[in-house]
This record gives structure tokens, C-alpha cells and sequence, in this order.
């Protein structure tokens, strides 16, 4: 499930021969075939451009080849899109399906530009994405972590959660397929290596799991990675749970190192687990304890969360101050990341 290959990356410092892209665009009229797009290496640096990692050794000089054979047919404003490498380094992807995950989350699978590609998004990093309405003068852009396999070919998936007034939440649930939306990445988070900390804890509110379960199928695909890892998620109501039966599974496969730990707001009747909100009270039970020797916290959730359990970021470069239940319980600031 969690097994990865190899990739061999297109850095856009490399040589233009070895960093070109094939983009396929809308079929053209019978006769014709599929418009091939240049990326240039020196004007998309220059841009802050970003690739996508190809999986397939050779797949640079495959396209170059095809660069050769169709380059006269991309003229005007298509040729000056590929020679600049896109629109500030963001990457048109086509939605080729949508899942229901449940009242207000779906799950898209956005197409690669090549079926033999893979994203090119590392363990503990996300992506940006990028809308702009029609009476807007600025576009939105926002983060999210993918759910799938970094190896997966092809295919890139978002679990988004739709919020009341979420200006890109509301458009990507308000897309079908065949729709675009533009994407850049990635965007590196907290370096992860086998076995950086003996016992890790993730505090995770709403759809602030997907860079949780990013970091634990990070440690659980690797036979040499022995991190013990404890998980504590909080949600509204039961149906709110997201990604639950992958957390169940690892729970199964991995019951030594692998805890989890449900809060519900408005709990079913049944509810055996936690009810309310996360407490000091909880925490101090589940999570190592800050004495203990190379710990190391995750938080990540909605903004009331995170002021009342660690405080806010301040900026992507700025942790900002530990304060909250974390601060109160002992923890250090070097022991606690914000995603």
C-alpha cells in the first residue's frame, strides 16, 4: 500500500534538454495531433517555476523529440505560454473524477499531465492552488496536502472540505470533471528522515489530518523506521472523521507503535471515545511526556484549534510563539511543529 519507487527529478536548473515537459492540451480537429508545450528551464527559474517529477527514465528526451516534430504548431498565445513556463510556476491540471466523502468533504483526483508521472510531492509537503473569481482583482490561492501515494502515477488527490464563505473551498466543490484548476508545488514542510524522533504525537482537528496521515505513510512505508506514533483528532460529529478506515488499518497493521485517539463535539449516543473538545486533561494522558527523550509534536486544524493548543503560525517561515495547552503542559518550542 505504502510501497514508493524510485524518481528521478526534473530540477528547472538543469539543462533545457533535460528539463523540458509535454503538456497535453484539448484535442485539436481531426487530422491533427495534441499540442506539445515547451517549458523553458532558464525563463520558468526565473518565474519560480515548478515541474512535475517524471517516474520514467528518458521521458525528457522522449519529449524533446516530440518538441522537434511538433514545435511549428504552437504559435500566439500557446507558444508564449510554454515559453514562459505557465502562469508563475502554477500547472494546469484537469479533474478527472470526484468522490462524496460526506456531507461537506469530496475527495478530486486531479490528471497528471503524463500517466507515467508521478507529482513530485515529497512526505510532509503540500501544494498550492489557485482560482480567481470573476469580480475578483487579486486571485485565491490555497494550500493542501495530497492523500495519495507519493508513487502514484498519473494522478494527484485532495480531500477538501467545503466552509461556509471558503472562497476556494466553495469553487473546487462547485467543479466536475473536465474542469482546471491551477496547482504549484511542491511545497516543503518539516524534513522527515527514518527514526529523526523515537516517539512523535499528531494533534489534528478537521481536515488538518491529510499533513498528519502524509507523515505517517512517510514512517509506516518504511521497514527501517521504528517511530511510535500517537494521534490525537478531533471532529464534530462521527461522519466528520476523515481518512478513518487508513487510520484503522495502520491501528491493525502497526498496534505497538500506532495510537488513535477520537474527540467528537456532538457524539452519537454510542459514542464510546472522547466527547467535547481536546483537553489539557487529554493530552496529558496520551502524549509522551516533554521529558522524555527526542519527542517531537505535530498540531493541525482550524484556527480556534490551534490558538488554544499551541497558538497560531505566524507566516509559512514563522512558527510564531508556542502558547496554549502545549505551552502549559511543558512542551518546548523545538519540540512542538505547526503545519
Amino acid at each position: 500500500m505504502f510501497a514508493r519507487s524510485a524518481v528521478r527529478t526534473l530540477q528547472s536548473a538543469q539543462p533545457f534538454k533535460q528539463s523540458i515537459r509535454r503538456y497535453a492540451t484539448e484535442p485539436k480537429p481531426s487530422g491533427s495531433g495534441n499540442t506539445v508545450l515547451i517549458a523553458s528551464a532558464a525563463v520558468a527559474a526565473g518565474a519560480g517555476a515548478w515541474y512535475f517529477f517524471s517516474s520514467n527514465p528518458g521521458a525528457a528526451a522522449k519529449a524533446e523529440a516530440k518538441v522537434k516534430d511538433a514545435a511549428s504548431s504552437v504559435t500566439g498565445a500557446a507558444a508564449k505560454a510554454a515559453l514562459t513556463g505557465g502562469d508563475q510556476g502554477f500547472v494546469s491540471l484537469k479533474l478527472d473524477d470526484v468522490e462524496i466523502v460526506n456531507h461537506n468533504t469530496k475527495r478530486f483526483r486531479f490528471k497528471l499531465p503524463e500517466e507515467d508521472m508521478v507529482s513530485g510531492v515529497t512526505f510532509t509537503s503540500a501544494i498550492l492552488t489557485k482560482y480567481k473569481p470573476a469580480d475578483a482583482e487579486k486571485p485565491v490561492i490555497r494550500p493542501y496536502t495530497p492523500i495519495n501515494d507519493e508513487d502514484a502515477k498519473g494522478y494527484m488527490d485532495l480531500l477538501v472540505k467545503k466552509y461556509e464563505g471558503g472562497p476556494m473551498s466553495t469553487h473546487m466543490h462547485d467543479m466536475v470533471p473536465g474542469q482546471r484548476l491551477d496547482v504549484k508545488g511542491p511545497l516543503p514542510k518539516y524534513p522527515w528522515t527514518a527514526n529523526k524522533h523515537d516517539h512523535i504525537a499528531l494533534i489534528a482537528g478537521g481536515t488538518g489530518i491529510t499533513p498528519m496521515y502524509q507523515l505517517c505513510r512517510a514512517i509506516f512505508s518504511n521497514p527501517a523506521d521504528k517511530t511510535k506514533v500517537t494521534l490525537v483528532f478531533g471532529n464534530i460529529a462521527e461522519e466528520d472523521v476523515l481518512l478513518k478506515q487508513q487510520l484503522a488499518d495502520l491501528e491493525n497493521t502497526y498496534p505497538q507503535r500506532f495510537r488513535a485517539f477520537y474527540v467528537l463535539e456532538k457524539p452519537p449516543s454510542s459514542w464510546a471515545g472522547n466527547k467535547g473538545y481536546i483537553t489539557k486533561e487529554l493530552l496529558k494522558t496520551v502524549l509522551p511526556e516533554p521529558k522524555e527523550e527526542n519527542v517531537k509534536l505535530f498540531v493541525c486544524g482550524p484556527p480556534p484549534m490551534m490558538k488554544a493548543i499551541s497558538g497560531p503560525k505566524t507566516s509559512p517561515k514563522d512558527q510564531g510563539d508556542l502558547v496554549g495547552i502545549l505551552k502549559d503542559l511543558g512542551y518546548s518550542q523545538d519540540q512542538v511543529y505547526k503545519f
